[in-house]
């Protein structure tokens, strides 16, 4: 008897390539380019929550308009965004907007987000009238218990988003998001204009909504503190690339790639364990084809100019993409050991 085949993950990427084309400098130049994402892989199955994190212009935007099919044809470089096994790039205009009720954005502005001339009832039900074909009365009860799952009251549709806290926009924008029952929510920093005080809240909020309603998540943030919160796994890019994944525990213990480091040396902490390496990052000139992080990195060899690392598999915990990963990772685990 044949065994069945596989599930695909909810969402993959394969080789994800993206750029975009920048203003000529002189009349007869060809237009340059930004090279967003270059090559990103990536599985998320279902349930589980995914973390994206990096600097600014390390490509997390882009990624998310990627996965979500946002970006211009022009501005595609190449790869697959599978979702259920399908590729929302090669799916017709009418199959696609069907795909999207299966996923949703919440974005980083709550009240930049919001139509401030409609009522919260209506912002609410907006994707249900462009998503599905539920009836009125049926998007009515929809409606209600959507805003009332983000701890808000039926008093509330009648509402405009002026008449909210930052915090209290953000939960409509995530109602508005979890209407249509998706698999996959992706938020963009969604907490990176709040106040501290209301991350935490906004936060737990999205945990509690992922055990309620079986969600995924791919979360993006600079913030490896805001991942660690709500996320199974963690994914680090850098200009564009992968260059460590890993869970939460693994990466905030045991980083190998020394931009992870950086990363998490840029988290605040009450109480500092043992000392902290410090090294000056070196300078080099960066050839084609080399490390993308070689003109930052303190550990940068000759071999860092010349050959790119490729993702690797470290401990079967992790994977990065470093040539000195190993020794990076046992000095770091040294350091930390060492009395103060």
């Amino acid at each position: 008897m044949a065994e069945p085949a596989a599930r695909p993950p909810l969402l993959e990427l394969r080789e994800l390539r993206r750029h975009y084309s920048l203003p000529r400098e002189r009349l007869f130049a060809p237009a340059p380019r930004v090279q967003a994402l270059q090559g990103v892989d990536l599985r998320l199955e279902a349930g589980r929550a995914l973390g994206i994190v990096g600097e600014s212009g390390s490509g997390k935007s882009t990624l998310a308009r990627a996965v979500l099919a946002l970006d211009e044809p022009a501005q595609r470089g190449g790869g697959q965004v599978l979702l259920d096994g399908q590729d929302l790039l090669a799916l017709p205009p009418e199959a696609l907007r069907q795909a999207r009720a299966r996923m949703q954005m919440v974005f980083q502005d709550p009240y930049g987000s919001l139509d401030p001339r409609r009522r919260v009832g209506r912002i609410v039900a907006e994707p249900l009238a462009a998503l599905t074909r539920l009836s009125p009365a049926e998007q009515t009860a929809r409606v209600l218990e959507t805003v009332q799952a983000v701890g808000l009251r039926e008093a509330d549709l009648q509402k405009y988003p002026h008449e909210f806290s930052g915090g209290q926009r953000q939960r409509i924008a995530i109602a508005r998001a979890l209407v249509t029952r998706p698999a996959l929510i992706v938020a963009d920093e969604p907490v990176s204009a709040l106040d501290v005080s209301v991350q935490a809240q906004v936060l737990n909020l999205l945990a509690e909504l992922r055990e309620r309603f079986g969600l995924a998540y791919l979360l993006i943030s600079h913030d490896l503190a805001v991942v660690n919160h709500v996320c199974d796994e963690i994914l680090v890019l850098y200009r564009g690339r992968v260059v460590e994944q890993g869970s939460p525990l693994t990466l905030f213990r045991l980083a190998a790639h020394p931009y992870t480091q950086a990363l998490l040396q840029a988290v605040p902490r009450l109480q500092a364990s043992g000392r902290r390496r410090r090294a000056a990052a070196v300078t080099v000139e960066r050839p084609a084809g080399a490390c993308d992080y070689a003109q930052r990195c303190p550990h940068a060899t000759p071999r860092c100019l010349a050959e790119r690392p490729l993702l690797r598999n470290l401990d079967g915990a992790q994977r990065v993409a470093c040539h000195h990963a190993e020794a990076i990772l046992q000095l770091h685990t040294q350091t930390e050991e060492s009395p103060p």
